[in-house]
């Protein structure tokens, strides 16, 4: 008699192990028995969530990418849409033509279902009068937030004094004039192209110690992402992204830049770095890895990263949008 009353639960154990647990929100008309899938181990939870990343705009914006690109994120329905900086051409001290351009920007992406996070490039902050209008339209250039327990530090790479910041505007107007077929020259071989800060940017002790801070008041968040402009992480004196590596060194993090209108990934640290792509901006037709594309960050244990070309995120027609097939 002992041995039935421990063998019988035994079997409805072994039972119960085959067939698996089925959640709540799962429901079928199946009795018991075999079934046509393999498992009902759902991977969701309320901490599984997904966000997208978008590239950059400028260096010649190319018209139609980005509202395309509008359209297939509220398609594709992340829980909110983060950029990497160059959303306007910029390059100017006239304050109409700046508000034009936001406005034109800001048009476009009002369309988005979804809340959408800015972070300025060279093109939205490298002169004081640009970085006055960003602070009139949407306050602070570098700031953080926490979703699901994930935090978000979102840097400002164009953290110059203003004299520096008033030169690198002065040499990049005139290398944008030769991207822009306005003159003669080769960009690469610019005064502007040459410069560090033009590739890595510059970030200032206050701006550091602003993100030490907050690193010091979320010391145990689920993940870590660290966006910029430039590759910060590339320079490697006291306006660079070391001080912050060495704050970030114990949890887990991942850093994502744009600026190099080129995708690429390397790992740093023992993290991952990715460099995004274009969603409109210029591409070097030799370069391979220049494309335009969105890219989404599935985020549950540790991130997921997907970048997905735009010319294969087809309409319900099961075409590419027609600016991307031309």
């Amino acid at each position: 008699m002992l041995f039935r009353l421990v063998f019988i639960p035994a079997i409805l154990l072994l039972h119960a192990c085959g067939q698996g647990t089925e959640p709540r929100f799962f429901q079928h008309g199946m009795d018991t028995g075999s079934r046509p899938w393999t498992h009902t181990s759902f991977s969701e939870t309320n901490d599984d969530f997904t966000f997208a990343v978008i590239g950059d705009l400028t260096g010649g914006e190319r018209k139609g990418i980005y509202s395309t690109a509008v359209e297939q994120l509220n398609h594709l329905d992340p829980a909110f849409v983060v950029s990497v900086g160059d959303l306007i051409e910029g390059g100017t001290n006239n304050r109409d033509t700046l508000q034009n351009q936001w406005e034109s920007f800001d048009s476009r992406t009002r369309h988005l279902e979804m809340p959408f996070f800015y972070l300025g490039g060279n093109h939205d902050l490298t002169n004081p009068v640009m970085r006055q209008v960003w602070k009139e339209r949407y306050g602070a250039t570098y700031y953080y937030f926490l979703y699901r327990n994930v935090l978000f530090l979102m840097l400002d790479s164009e953290d110059f004094e203003e004299q520096k910041l008033l030169e690198i505007n002065r040499e990049r107007e005139k290398a944008m004039k030769i991207i822009r077929g306005e003159a003669p020259g080769v960009f690469e071989e610019t005064p502007y192209a040459q410069m560090k800060e033009s590739r890595t940017g510059a970030i200032s002790q206050q701006q550091t110690e602003y993100f030490k801070k907050v690193l010091d008041s979320f010391p145990d968040p689920r993940w870590t992402f660290v966006f910029m402009h430039k590759p910060l992480w590339e320079r490697d004196d006291e306006k660079g992204l070391g001080s912050l590596e060495q704050a970030l060194a114990s949890r887990n993090y991942t850093v994502i830049n744009g600026h190099l209108h080129s995708y690429s990934h390397r790992v740093r640290n023992e993290k991952d770095y990715y460099v995004m792509g274009t969603t409109g901006g210029y591409q070097n037709p030799a370069d391979s890895m220049a494309f335009d594309h969105l890219t989404l960050v599935r985020m549950k244990e540790k991130p997921l990263l997907t970048p997905l070309k735009m010319n294969g995120i087809l309409h319900e027609n099961g075409v590419a949008p027609e600016i991307l097939r031309n």
